[in-house]
């Protein structure tokens, strides 16, 4: 498997050589003792727990980055064109590129949606792209993250605690502005006619994982924080109550676990009955716009390289991780026959939950999931199994190797996608462990894109 820091054992990578030499005369213990005290000075969380946070960063060359940037601008804006295709005239299944079942059968398709104008332009304005590498070291796509991708201001987070306990790097691209291009992507998703938009993010509150970013994100941007129930409907278009006094809303940012506008009997969600009116009239844009997901089911993942050739007529510049559609009699006979060596996700789960890893699983949890893909084919989907790429990471006082994958970003304003330097790299602290979700017992790294 790949090894990001080495060529081979005991010899690093050019780009790699000082940055280790550093970290050592730091000293290991040292450092990450380091780390948790800058996360703990700075109350960075996740999920309520403190930000677990390597102090190892991984690198990347400019050359590196040129390559993934220009796969992940190409990507988003394939996915871009699948969503407004797919909730208008629907021309990628009337060519027989996907097959209907994709749109019908995915969580969070919103026929309701259908013909709005949130769909006439971008409707996803922040994407956040989960990328590995192969055994030779090639960049490729494991999920696409388009309803409310996190991680933008653990990002930041990051490279600030680089920028305190390994001072002496070498020149980087810049992460800081992550925020201002999230804030151009937010006012650019404001209906058309609105010069000056003013935008709110409606969270969860504490309860959501991600609560910290939430009130990051605001205080940087200057936008209110609500909560659903501060959101009501005046005159058709929507109002938000901040610091007890309404204030017209032209743009909604969507950091809330509730992701529908329609539930599955048919009602409106919390949300949904607050957002429908002023959707419909178009007086009111989201980011992401309601129904962004069908783009991010694991189901249409298997098809995002026809995607791009269908929508940009170009051959994809980063590949997807190989993914089956298991409503394919074929390929469903031939991933349960070689269920040892694949990974099985339920379509509708996240965050790894549900994930099965073949090569790592029992032999009960394999027949468990054969029986179920055999009772509800639509229901998963089967990936070959990649065996991420290794970085040198603190565990005990020692530098071992563990695997990795990088949430990189992307944002949309009009008609131009932007990548962020580098993004957030995750690590999986257990030994041999695939899924590297915070949680899962993961964690997370800066990430140097050289300049």
């Amino acid at each position: 498997m790949y090894d990001e820091a080495h060529e081979r054992p005991g010899v690093p990578r050019p780009h790699y050589a000082d940055l280790l030499a550093e970290v050592r005369r730091a000293g290991l213990r040292e450092l990450h003792e380091q780390a948790a005290d800058w996360v703990a000075v700075h109350g960075v969380t996740f999920a309520g727990a403190p930000f677990a946070l390597d102090p190892v960063p991984r690198v990347l060359t400019a050359a590196e980055w040129r390559e993934l940037e220009a796969g992940i601008v190409q990507r988003v804006r394939a996915l871009n064109a699948f969503v407004r295709d797919v909730h208008g005239p629907r021309a990628i299944v009337e060519a027989g590129v996907v097959p209907p079942a994709l749109v019908i059968s995915a969580d969070h398709h919103e026929p309701a949606m259908a013909g709005m104008a949130e769909h006439e332009a971008n409707p996803i304005a922040i994407a956040g792209l989960d990328v590995v590498r192969d055994a030779e070291g090639r960049f490729l796509v494991l999920e696409d993250n388009v309803r409310t991708p996190s991680g933008i201001a653990y990002t930041v987070a990051a490279r600030q605690a680089s920028d305190v306990l390994l001072p002496h790097h070498p020149p980087l691209r810049d992460v800081a502005r992550g925020f201002d291009v999230l804030g151009a992507a937010l006012r650019a998703a404001a209906p058309g006619d609105v010069e000056d938009p003013v935008v709110v993010q409606v969270s969860d509150g504490p309860g959501n994982s991600a609560w910290w970013e939430h009130q990051l994100v605001s205080d940087r941007l200057g936008i209110p924080l609500v909560g659903i129930d501060d959101l009501e409907v005046v005159d058709g278009g929507l109002v938000a109550c901040v610091d007890g006094e309404p204030c017209r809303v032209d743009v909604v940012y969507r950091r809330t676990n509730e992701e529908r506008l329609i539930d599955g009997d048919g009602r409106p969600t919390a949300l949904g009955a607050v957002l429908i009116e002023p959707l419909r009239r178009g007086l009111v844009g989201c980011a992401n716009a309601f129904g962004a997901g069908v783009a991010d089911d694991k189901l249409a993942h298997a098809y995002v390289e026809r995607m791009i050739e269908f929508y940009l007529g170009q051959d994809p510049l980063v590949r997807s991780v190989p993914t089956f559609d298991l409503a394919d009699r074929a390929a469903r006979e031939e991933v349960l026959d070689r269920i040892d060596e694949m990974v099985v996700k339920p379509r509708a789960e996240s965050g790894g939950r549900g994930v099965l890893v073949g090569p790592h699983a029992s032999n009960d949890d394999r027949e468990a999931v054969i029986r179920a893909v055999r009772e509800d084919p639509e229901g998963f989907v089967a990936q070959e199994t990649v065996w991420l790429s290794r970085h040198p990471t603190i565990v005990d006082g020692r530098l071992e190797p563990r695997h990795v994958d990088l949430r990189a970003f992307a944002f949309v304003t009009d008609e131009r996608v932007e990548a962020l330097p580098g993004g957030l790299t995750r690590v999986a602290f257990d030994a041999g462990a695939l899924v590297v979700n915070s949680s899962q017992d993961g964690g997370v790294k800066d990430t140097w894109v050289l300049s």
